[in-house]
């Protein structure tokens, strides 16, 4: 019945009308696609929950603040002392500045350090709802304005973060894009050794890369869902890598049918009836482990999970329809020159990975026990692991200019102004909330002197040192208990440190609660798969533990190799849903097989052709998706390059020694016992499948199932 399915799909005719219909939605969906960055949000106040204390604070501070203002610091700096006539200058600047497009209040400054040798002024910018995207050039244009002579000028504060941001994402789509295809190409060139076969499984992955990013700006323009420039970034490696994972494993089982039969369309109906239900399951593992992340509180993680979802349902959509359909029309040649003709010899029975598999069998409670004790001593590098956010100046791979000004104010005694913290409380009870505020050592004198609105007054206080540093996080703890106690004011604290330290505890909770849930909905997954108990679990075992060495290592290159310091809050959950919802995609590949040799050849053997069969084009697919997600280490993000990196060497760990070494060890150690409680492989004999017509080849030769 399946087969039939999949036959009429890359049928004669049906083949041109599956070609035509992706052509047309390819064209529609383009103009789309190429809008999806301008319904990006950015802003981290959008990332969080209703129920955070900022946010809240951030309702009640709509009276006196827009949340569409952006204050902005230009920084000025001489060694040896700023000069009469550069102050002079710097002060002339600030009539020109007051009349730049978008400014709104009046320009603060400027303002001198103590030592003579700095000076800050201070402008709020407002350019709507997406003004965030007019900084980079509007601080072009206030560097040029406020030039001095011999004095060193940076743009500081959240202006220009925003506007070093907005650099950072500069191009993002289409460089992660090239560079991704880039890789994959040159692997796919070293796998197929075809040099034309690549282009198919690249253009598939493409079509379902503009047709997913089509379907997200729809849902992002009419239904709200969050989509960022990190979002977007992970949604291109994801789409690519996964796609050219399930392009791998059709293609290699369409080349072992082309040896079978003679007809290719024949050989494609067979092809995809016994691929597609491993890539569908793979695919289907993914999807539901992203959209796990709907539990999420952080509202940036939890658009996350549907953006990826989307992103590997529609690329499923396009593997086993468009990639089929492209296959089937080019015919053979397509993989010159080493054809698979009718009945040439299968050479993955005698290649490496059958190599392999034959050096575990002897042993193979000695392999397995090995193996799981190295990755148990990989994992203790998890103790190194400080994911409890990263400052200002940690959040880069590289030093941007409003880094090097936020530190030059920090080393010459300047508190950046731009960036209070802002208490709301009853405005009766004003007064008692900055007498709160003011027993909080270290901040700058509370004020309170802004007139109440609607029955709500303000207070504000300076933060010294960065904003989104522990030290910051301490005070606004601090400040929180300590105006909480004020009877009657209901006071809440927001600012810019608030809300930095609301995502950090929204985040940790996230990783609290989606962890375990995406554990057990893929174990759900595997065993209705699979149709047992005991194989389900020891494979989760093995991810947990491969997710558990690669976050151990990764921590170490982190700290030891990069000179990071710490990773995102974040950081954990991202990494684990990406490897187990990826990295158990290699053993749904595998143990599919296994469970289809099993059948007549017993568990123990037909582990080891499983291996054999499996194991050049797992290995190629764990290549692929290790390289595009290493692809991210191109984008000055230290939170990305971090993913990036974590995820790669997990993806690597599970296709090299997990699911080829640990896996295969468990398999012929425990033998049919794996199948628990099925009756699939009693005593490790040969089952004889039920009194059924076989399928059979255009010979009428049967065929395994």
């Amino acid at each position: 019945m399946h087969r039939q399915i999949a036959g009429k799909l890359t049928g004669p005719v049906t083949k041109w009308i599956v070609l035509a219909a992706w052509i047309v939605i390819m064209v529609v969906s383009s103009g789309f696609a190429s809008k999806l960055t301008d319904v990006q949000n950015n802003e981290a106040s959008s990332w969080l929950p209703s129920s955070a204390e900022s946010t809240r604070a951030l309702e009640k501070l709509a009276p006196f603040q827009d949340q569409n203002d952006i204050p902005t610091v230009v920084v000025y700096e001489r060694v040896g002392g700023l000069t009469a006539d550069d102050l002079a200058a710097i002060k002339s600047h600030v009539a020109e500045i007051q009349d730049m497009k978008g400014v709104v209040g009046q320009v603060q400054g400027p303002i001198p350090s103590e030592d003579g040798e700095v000076a800050q002024t201070i402008v709020t910018y407002n350019f709507g709802q997406n003004g965030w995207n007019d900084l980079p050039a509007t601080a072009d244009k206030l560097r040029d304005i406020a030039a001095v002579d011999g004095v060193t000028l940076h743009i500081a504060g959240p202006g220009g973060q925003a506007a070093d941001s907005a650099e950072a994402f500069a191009g993002i789509d289409g460089t992660l894009l090239f560079a991704t295809l880039g890789v994959v190409i040159l692997i796919l060139l070293f796998t197929y050794r075809s040099p034309v076969l690549w282009i198919l499984p690249i253009l598939s992955a493409v079509f379902a890369l503009f047709t997913s990013e089509a379907v997200i700006y729809f849902l992002a323009k009419n239904f709200d869902l969050t989509v960022n420039g990190q979002s977007q970034g992970i949604l291109t490696v994801l789409v690519v890598g996964a796609g050219t994972d399930y392009a791998l494993l059709l293609v290699a089982r369409y080349r072992e049918e082309l040896r079978r039969h003679e007809d290719r369309h024949e050989a494609m109906a067979f092809a995809l009836h016994r691929a597609a239900p491993a890539i569908l399951a793979s695919a289907g593992t993914v999807v539901v482990g992203m959209l796990c992340l709907l539990l999420a509180d952080m509202n940036s993680t939890a658009g996350l999970g549907p953006v990826n979802a989307i992103g590997v349902a529609v690329t499923l959509l396009v593997m086993v329809t468009l990639l089929p359909a492209l296959l089937v029309i080019c015919g053979r040649w397509i993989f010159w020159p080493a054809r698979p003709s009718m009945g040439s010899p299968e050479p993955t029975s005698s290649g490496l990975w059958a190599k392999v598999g034959r050096r575990i069998a002897p042993r193979p409670r000695t392999v397995w026990v090995g193996t799981a004790v190295v990755l148990m001593i990989a994992c203790l590098g998890l103790f190194k692991l400080d994911a409890h956010g990263l400052s200002t100046e940690d959040q880069y791979t590289k030093e941007f200019d409003s880094i090097k000004g936020q530190q030059v104010l920090m080393a010459h005694g300047l508190v950046d102004s731009s960036s209070p913290l802002m208490i709301v409380a009853n405005a009766d009870k004003v007064e008692d909330v900055a007498a709160a505020v003011a027993t909080v050592d270290g901040l700058g004198a509370p004020d309170s002197s802004v007139p109440p609105v609607d029955g709500v007054g303000l207070v504000t206080a300076t933060v010294p040192g960065d904003v989104a540093a522990q030290a910051a996080f301490d005070k606004v703890d601090e400040v929180r208990a300590a105006v909480h106690d004020v009877a009657g004011a209901d006071a809440l604290v927001g600012g810019t440190s608030a809300l930095y330290l609301d995502i950090e505890k929204a985040s940790s909770r996230d990783n609290l609660v989606i962890i375990p849930v995406v554990l057990v909905v893929v174990m759900l997954i595997l065993m209705l798969l699979l149709r047992a108990v005991l194989s389900p679990l020891l494979l989760m075992l093995t991810v947990v533990l491969s997710f558990g060495a690669a976050l151990g290592i990764s921590t170490l290159l982190f700290e030891y190799v990069f000179g990071f310091n710490g990773a995102d809050a974040s950081f954990p959950l991202f990494v684990f849903v990406f490897l187990v919802a990826l990295g158990i995609d290699y053993n749904i590949f595998l143990m599919t097989r296994v469970r289809e040799e099993t059948v007549t050849r017993g568990t123990r053997e037909g582990s080891l052709v499983a291996l054999s069969a499996t194991g050049g084009v797992i290995t190629s697919a764990g290549l692929v998706l290790a390289a595009t997600f290493a692809v991210l280490g191109s984008i000055p993000l230290v939170f990305l390059a971090e993913m990036g990196t974590a995820v790669a060497l997990g993806v690597i760990l599970d296709t090299m020694i997990v699911r080829s070494v640990l896996v295969t060890a468990l398999n012929l150690d425990l033998g049919g016992r794996i199948w628990w409680p099925s009756q699939l492989d009693r005593g490790d004999h040969v089952v004889v499948p039920p009194a059924t017509t076989p399928e059979t080849d255009h010979t009428g030769t049967p065929v395994s199932v």
